[in-house]
């Protein structure tokens, strides 16, 4: 079992822990401690020794934050969680809108001064240079401070030790000696002698090496420098390395994790990091640091030829799972099987498929109001039937060697109704509308993420959370830095893998979200003018779209076009048997 249905929430325990923080805050000195949903490598998904922000609160969405005073505390969250955060979060905390309503906002709005705490290993520079930009009482101050929480919880789970193995050629494309000489050359045109790495991401990538150390996504806890010479220090656990072998890593030192402060406060020259990836206690201990985007991020993001190939084909072979799975759910009778039966049942059909290693996140599979929370994780006490007439919400994917999947489908258990259906619809255009999009090269996720938007606009609707993310190549299933949504400036560029999942949550009702994954590729041009270099979308996810839901009148002929498209190279690509194949064959008949 990849995936367990345990319920993380503990909300007995935590009036006495936050008892205990406030009477270690009064030691300390402190009018406020920042409890923030991060580890030092400011990763989305974490190890259980760095859950501190659930274990106080008990909230388990993978972003947000605590602030606690002497008197008051508040939770901060953004639009996805805001359903969630009410089911799981006490009455001692009070539940803030963020960004509407800021950190400093609230913190001027509960007291006139004071010092409020914070661990510099888990804020970044960007982070806290904002909050003292943007506090405008002088008799607020900031502190770094050791970690409270780490003091008062007694049974802190122990750091991740997993072992780490490299990530062979064959699916990695290029070869780590070719990585690092790429990015010592960036170092040399910026005159950088250094770079500090903390993302286990971008050293992953780096090092062409994979781990265990956090739930789905395979990377190993570690930090590294890289020198405009291509030479490596990779600071990690001796105990992660000790069947590993360094072979091919010949441009790499190996050192314990104890002497990264000491490599940090030697290092002569300009030495290069991330402001919004590197903690403030790394930037301390260095002499001259510059701030630039890590290095890693954008070569990283735009796949080469290996890696596109992998991808295509693990969603080739992910699909046969989802069709699979799709025709075993449209023969169960509703009411008699839950939620837990269904992320079980997709699980084991994902398990037998080649090269599958993990699923790549924990399965979202959200029934009637369930569904209404963007990032529903089931649990053994939110476990429910699927009942006629629920839409079933189904998000999910695999960690493949090829390759990282992330799919989202909305099925119809039973009679719907024709709102439910004309939500999709309108979910459905705005997906087809990104799909089918060219644009201009230098065109950003801002950009283009309102066209995914109109449709549900023209009625007064929308959703709280971006339009896609970045996906990576057997790692994390949310990789930077492009993005479609309001917040992303960077360019979309050739070869950079993206999700595009519109959706619509009515509260307490019923949730949709329609998602596939898409590569940016060039675009050829049918004029006879010579324009701008355009780019388009090539959608690589091969999982029909369930056609009972769609209204046809509320569809164009070019909509209605796509949609056949679309189903007609499913038949031809994905391979089923049996049962599955007549199923597929109905399902991907034409509109």
């Amino acid at each position: 079992m990849l995936q367990n249905f345990d319920e993380k929430n503990q909300k007995d325990n935590i009036p006495e822990r936050l008892k205990h923080l406030r009477e270690l805050m009064k030691s300390n000195s402190l009018d406020g401690f920042i409890i923030p949903r991060a580890d030092f490598f400011q990763s989305e998904y974490v190890a259980e020794c760095d859950e501190r922000l659930a274990w106080l609160t008990g909230f388990t969405g993978s972003a947000g934050f605590a602030c606690v005073l002497k008197q008051n505390s508040a939770v901060f969250v953004d639009g996805r969680y805001r359903i969630q955060v009410k089911l799981q979060v006490i009455d001692k905390f009070e539940i803030v809108h963020w960004p509407e309503t800021t950190l400093t906002q609230w913190i001027a709005k509960n007291i006139t001064s004071g010092t409020i705490g914070f661990d510099a290993d888990l804020h970044t520079e960007h982070e806290i240079d904002e909050l003292r930009k943007t506090l405008n009482s002088s008799k607020i101050l900031f502190s770094p401070v050791e970690n409270l929480i780490d003091i008062i919880w007694i049974d802190q789970p122990l750091k991740p030790k997993e072992p780490i193995f490299k990530h062979p050629l064959k699916f990695a494309g290029k070869s780590s000696k070719e990585k690092c000489i790429q990015i010592s050359i960036l170092l040399k045109i910026s005159n950088q002698k250094n770079c500090v790495l903390t993302d286990p991401e971008s050293i992953a990538w780096l090092l062409n090496i994979r781990g265990a150390d956090v739930p789905h996504v395979p990377v190993a806890h570690s930090k590294a420098i890289i020198s405009d010479l291509a030479k490596v220090d990779l600071f990690i656990d001796p105990i992660k390395l000790e069947k590993f072998s360094s072979k091919g890593l010949e441009h790499t030192t190996f050192w314990k994790p104890q002497s990264f402060n000491l490599h940090l406060e030697n290092l002569n020259g300009i030495t290069r990091v991330d402001p919004k990836k590197t903690p403030l206690s790394v930037v301390a201990l260095l002499k001259k640091p510059m701030f630039s985007d890590d290095p890693c991020l954008l070569l990283k993001a735009m796949k080469n030829k290996v890696e596109i190939s992998g991808a295509k084909k693990a969603h080739k072979r992910d699909a046969t799972a989802m069709v699979e799975f799709l025709c075993w759910l449209d023969a169960q009778t509703p009411g008699m099987f839950t939620e837990i039966e269904t992320v079980e049942k997709l699980e084991d059909l994902r398990r037998g498929i080649k090269y599958f290693k993990d699923i790549s996140f924990e399965t979202i599979a959200g029934s009637g109001a369930n569904g209404a929370m963007a990032h529903y994780r089931v649990t053994s006490s939110s476990n429910r039937s699927v009942e006629n007439g629920d839409l079933l919400l189904v998000d999910s994917g695999g960690q493949y060697l090829d390759g990282t999947t992330d799919i989202t489908r909305t099925i119809p258990i039973g009679n719907v109704s024709k709102e439910k259906k004309h939500f999709f619809t309108r979910v459905l255009k705005g997906m087809i509308a990104i799909s089918t999009l060219r644009f201009p090269s230098g065109t950003s996720g801002r950009d283009i993420d309102a066209i995914a938007r109109i449709p549900l606009w023209e009625i007064g609707q929308d959703y709280n959370h971006g339009t896609g993310h970045g996906v990576g190549s057997y790692l994390s299933v949310h990789e930077g830095p492009q993005r479609i949504s309001k917040a992303s400036a960077t360019p979309l560029a050739e070869g950079m893998i993206i999700s595009n999942e519109p959706g619509f949550y009515l509260e307490n009702n019923f949730g949709i979200r329609i998602e596939n994954l898409l590569i940016v590729k060039k675009s050829v041009s049918k004029s006879k003018y010579i324009g701008k270099e355009m780019l388009e979308f090539e959608t690589i996810s091969l999982v029909p779209i369930d056609k009972r839901l769609i209204i046809k009148k509320l569809l164009d002929a070019e909509e209605i076009k796509w949609i056949n498209s679309y189903h007609r190279k499913i038949q031809t690509e994905v391979s089923v048997e049996g049962q599955a194949l007549n199923w597929l064959r109905k399902a991907t008949s034409p509109l």
